[in-house]
């Protein structure tokens, strides 16, 4: 399934940077310094960091950080709960087609290459068993 923010045609182009790489990289400072000169919100490309409480080996950006730029697809679920790369690209979708209404860039910001594989070339959905 493709990605509708590769699919749908509007007035407002949409603006996707990727800033990707292993973790403790960079990528943050990077991310931040790019999201604030391009004025871009952060999306999230790590399958650790949409976990809550999961900081300390992730490399989860902080709070100032956090409330430097508006970051998205972190700390959403309790660790007990699945996610995987289908339901990132949905919901990284749905967080890119918003800020393009509103005229903003998306930047992703992360290393799970599956999720970004997800995101752009789209994935088999598989049904809940």
């Amino acid at each position: 399934m493709r990605p509708r923010f590769l699919t749908v045609s509007s007035m407002q182009p949409t603006r996707l940077i990727a800033v990707v790489g292993p973790t403790a990289s960079g990528k943050t400072d990077l991310g931040i310094q790019l999201a604030q000169e391009l004025d871009a919100e952060i999306i999230s490309a790590d399958s650790m960091q949409i976990y809550r409480g999961m900081d300390i080996g992730t490399a989860k950006p902080t709070t100032a950080e956090q409330s430097a730029v508006p970051h998205h697809l972190i700390d959403i679920l309790n660790p007990d709960k699945p996610y995987n790369a289908g339901k990132f690209a949905d919901d990284a979708d749905d967080v890119i087609l918003k800020l393009a209404s509103k005229g903003k860039a998306a930047l992703l910001l992360g290393g799970t290459g599956l999720y970004l594989r997800a995101l752009f070339h789209g994935i088999i959905p598989v049904p809940d068993i």
